[in-house]
């Protein structure tokens, strides 16, 4: 008996993303490559400010249609504690062009941490 022809492996490659927000809440956080899909498993927000509470807004912007929808929207984080703003639990996917974009009421009090699978048929 022959063995099957394989037409399409798809490869799940297992990353992380962290970057500290900053005041303009339309920055790209993070933006799906050419021919991938991303499944975003989780997106954490710290804040790392000794004192302050600090306001996140995380938006899944569609490159489709160009419109940004909120994921959470002035949020407040209480100080020297993290918010989760996506659990494994209810992940969501970026296409070709799609992003995760965010910011925070005070610039470098916040940071974030996207954990995502980059899902690769080529």
């Amino acid at each position: 008996m022959a063995a099957p022809n394989i037409v399409n492996v798809t490869s799940i490659y297992g990353k992380t993303h962290a970057a500290s927000l900053s005041t303009t809440v339309t920055t790209d956080i993070l933006t799906c490559p050419s021919d991938k899909v991303l499944k975003i498993n989780s997106i954490i927000v710290a804040n790392i400010d000794g004192t302050n509470a600090a306001d996140v807004t995380v938006q899944f912007y569609n490159a489709d249609n160009t419109t940004g929808f909120h994921l959470a929207k002035l949020v407040a984080v209480p100080s020297k504690s993290t918010l989760i703003v996506l659990g494994k639990d209810a992940p969501i996917y970026l296409e070709e062009g799609d992003k995760i974009r965010g910011g925070a009421s005070a610039i470098s009090d916040l940071e974030i941490i996207i954990s995502y699978e980059e899902l690769d048929d080529a």
